[in-house]
């Protein structure tokens, strides 16, 4: 929902899309207290279909100590509209203490007002760090970015997740929609009778334990085709999940998805 709830004048459409969404089998929903008033379009979105719905948001690092990170989870909790978050996150690594952070998501947790608490934008020596901190290794992922173009995680901090059985959550999983024209995706997603977003997210070596943001019910996807429709088509290519072990160039990744097994993604929940 970054960029949701700067306009007023948009504000019906947003709302409007976030609800296509979910009528059409989104059960996922991310958002953080830094999109300006994001997470009220999301609770006016969700009002009366609240269970079909996973909410992910997230504490601005400055506002990360024990009394500021409640005071801000409370403060999304109204503009949701709702009594819990499925998944609330550290959005970057800050100043706070990550000990004061980890204490007022246990409180937060113990008080039934979040489900599970994660880490996002943390590189290898944030999350080693974290590990270390007391409570820290009930982390319940760390959200990054990821896609076939941006591959960087592959080199130290995915294998570190993944031997430390982290689920690594990947946002923008189609570079902002950029990638959906690349050649080879649309290739792949002919020969399946997918999209290019489809085949965008989809994928995932043996070991993957990545989750994409926005995730759908497993088995399908919504995206948006050639002719601008959103469309719900059963996926060959097994959502959710992003890619993960392949060579760095978009084209050799596409290329692989076809023979990709399914993930085993790796963690207390799935969405």
């Amino acid at each position: 929902t970054w960029g949701m709830g700067e306009h007023a004048r948009r504000r019906a459409d947003e709302v409007a899309a976030l609800r296509h969404g979910v009528e059409r089998g989104v059960t996922q929903i991310d958002t953080a207290e830094m999109y300006g008033d994001a997470e009220s379009v999301v609770g006016e979105a969700i009002a009366g279909r609240r269970k079909e719905v996973f909410i992910v948001s997230k504490v601005l690092p400055e506002n990360a100590s024990r009394q500021g990170t409640i005071a801000a989870c409370e403060r999304s909790l109204k503009k949701l509209k709702t009594d819990r978050i499925e998944l609330y996150l550290l959005h970057w690594r800050g100043e706070e203490p990550l000990e004061e952070t980890i204490e007022a998501f246990t409180e937060l947790v113990e008080a039934g007002k979040i489900c599970d608490w994660g880490v996002s934008n943390f590189d290898i020596s944030d999350i080693g760090e974290l590990w270390k901190t007391p409570g820290g290794n009930g982390v319940a992922v760390n959200q990054v970015l990821y896609n076939l173009t941006r591959r960087g995680i592959e080199f130290d901090l995915m294998p570190w997740c993944r031997q430390h059985k982290v689920p690594v959550m990947a946002y923008s999983p189609i570079e902002q929609g950029r990638q959906l024209g690349h050649a080879a995706l649309r290739e792949v997603a002919a020969r399946h009778g997918a999209t290019p977003a489809q085949n965008g997210v989809v994928g995932g070596g043996p070991q993957s334990a990545v989750q994409g943001v926005g995730a759908v019910k497993a088995g399908q996807a919504l995206a948006r085709g050639v002719d601008g429709e959103w469309q719900r088509a059963s996926s060959p290519l097994r959502t959710p999940a992003a890619v993960a072990g392949y060579r760095t160039s978009a084209t050799a990744s596409a290329q692989l998805l076809e023979q990709a097994p399914p993930p085993r993604l790796v963690g207390r929940w799935r969405s």
